[in-house]
């Protein structure tokens, strides 16, 4: 199997073992599921377009919401991630060092939807906008709506169908 289905086994089995966190500040743990499978396609995908390696931006994706897992939190979950998920991949001995702290910073940083990273954090931030809007879902932050916007305006593969609410 390929690291990302390795890791993606991985970060399921960490979801599982936090179904008692208490999730009432964050969405459920069946959303969580879901967007760290799909959000890895849209970086897989986006990563080609970019030049970065797909494999590395896929893991990305798919451990940035790592702190809300854990903390069960929306609030400042990207810090409260970065620390948790760099012990996570350096214990799955899927990573070299220096992959494990790109993944760290891009989970860090990637609800700062306003500031430029990164290639790999500009990279997650915009999947996991990609994805949030794939399902219909809104953005509460205008931070979020002028970087889809832009994001949309300059590449149609990334308009998933966004609605405002």
């Amino acid at each position: 199997m390929n690291k990302i289905f390795q890791l993606q086994q991985l970060v399921l089995r960490v979801i599982d073992e936090n179904e008692n966190v208490d999730r009432s500040q964050a969405p459920p743990l069946d959303w969580e599921r879901i967007h760290m499978i799909s959000c890895a396609k849209v970086g897989y995908l986006l990563a080609h377009e970019r030049g970065i390696d797909p494999i590395l931006a896929a893991c990305a994706c798919a451990v940035h919401d790592f702190g809300r897992i854990l903390t069960g939190s929306q609030q400042n979950h990207g810090p409260a991630g970065e620390e948790p998920v760099r012990e996570f991949l350096a214990a799955s001995m899927l990573f070299q060092p220096e992959e494990v702290e790109l993944i760290a910073k891009s989970v860090k940083n990637h609800s700062k939807k306003g500031e430029i990273g990164t290639p790999l954090e500009e990279l997650v931030k915009d999947a996991d906008l990609i994805d949030y809007a794939s399902y219909g879902q809104t953005f509460k932050r205008q931070e979020q709506i002028d970087r889809y916007e832009r994001l949309t305006a300059t590449n149609p593969m990334s308009s998933l169908g966004h609605r405002q609410g």
